[in-house]
């Protein structure tokens, strides 16, 4: 399959879950803290769980982007910093990957 179509589906992929991540919940309700664990901590403790998924995915999103563009430019497969070819395991199992195993 060719890098760009992968990375296509990826961007998609990721746009969808950050879509669903930063939908507004069905109820918000009322939230209260006190000595106890209660609703208003775990609802706390699920909003910072998503708050540092959504930076990983924007992240990851920024990559697959960066990967795409370099597609578009013909230099996909290079390493950004060295200039070689970054292995085709790599680009199998992290198709956005912009730097060889090396290079970060």
């Amino acid at each position: 399959m060719e890098p760009d179509v992968i990375l296509a589906a990826r961007e998609a992929e990721l746009e969808a879950e950050l879509a669903e991540l930063t939908r507004l919940p069905a109820e918000i309700g009322s939230i209260s803290f006190g000595k106890r664990v209660g609703e208003g901590t775990s609802m706390a403790v699920d909003r910072l769980a998503a708050v540092s998924t959504q930076e990983a995915l924007l992240a990851m999103l920024t990559e697959v982007r960066r990967a795409r563009q370099l597609v578009v430019e013909g230099t996909y497969g290079v390493c950004e910093v060295c200039g070689e070819p970054i292995p085709e395991g790599r680009l199998e199992a992290r198709p956005w990957a912009t730097r060889c195993v090396k290079d970060g």
